[in-house]
C-alpha cells in the first residue's frame, strides 16, 4: 500500500478528538477526514453538579458530547421527576439536534461534582450536512439505528408490563 506524502496531517490533540468521537456511535462511521469536519464547531463547556444541561421542550439547538462527569435524563410528568438513564463521559446527549425544528424531549441535569462537553451546535451541523451530503447519511444512518434500538428497547417493556399503558396512544 502506498503511503500518500501528501495528505493531511492532523496533531496529536486532534487525533485524540478523533479516537475519542469515534466511539461515539452517531461518529462512529466517519473517517478522520470527516471527523475534522466538526472541530472548528467544536466548543468546550464545563457545568456544576445540579446545573441544567437543557430542559424538555428546548429547542434541540446543540449536541452534547460528555467528556467527563455524569448526566441525569429524566422526565418530568405532573410535577414528578422519573430518571430515565445516566450517561457518562465518552456518550452524547441532544442528537434530536440533527433533525431541523425539533425538541427536547428530557431533561438533561449534571448529576456529578462536574462535567465537561465538547458542544456543537446545530447550526453547525446543517451547514456540514448541505456541504457534505456523505456525513449526512453516515450520521443520520447511524442516528436510525440507535432510534431502531430504543424502540425495540419499548416494544420489550411493553411487552413485559402489558396491560399498563396502550400503544395506541404512542401511535
Amino acid at each position: 500500500m502506498m503511503i500518500n506524502p501528501f495528505a493531511k496531517k492532523y496533531t496529536v490533540e486532534e487525533s485524540k478528538i478523533f479516537q475519542f468521537l469515534s466511539k461515539i456511535p452517531v461518529f462512529g462511521g466517519l473517517s478522520n477526514k470527516e471527523l475534522a469536519e466538526f472541530i472548528p464547531s467544536m466548543h468546550e463547556r464545563s457545568y456544576k453538579q445540579n446545573e441544567c444541561v437543557f430542559l424538555r421542550n428546548d429547542p434541540s439547538h446543540a449536541m452534547y458530547i460528555v467528556k467527563t462527569g455524569e448526566v441525569v435524563l429524566s422526565i418530568d410528568i405532573e410535577g414528578a421527576t422519573e430518571e430515565l438513564r445516566r450517561i457518562t463521559g465518552g456518550n452524547a446527549i441532544g442528537k434530536s439536534c440533527l433533525l431541523p425544528n425539533t425538541k427536547r424531549q428530557m431533561n438533561a441535569i449534571v448529576s456529578s461534582e462536574k462535567a465537561e462537553f465538547y458542544v456543537i451546535p446545530q447550526v453547525n451541523f446543517l451547514d456540514i450536512f448541505n456541504h457534505k451530503p456523505n456525513i449526512h447519511v453516515k450520521m443520520m444512518s447511524a442516528l436510525a439505528k440507535e432510534y431502531n434500538k430504543y424502540n425495540a428497547n419499548l416494544f420489550k417493556a411493553y411487552r413485559k408490563y402489558y396491560g399498563i399503558f396502550e400503544l395506541k396512544h404512542l401511535y
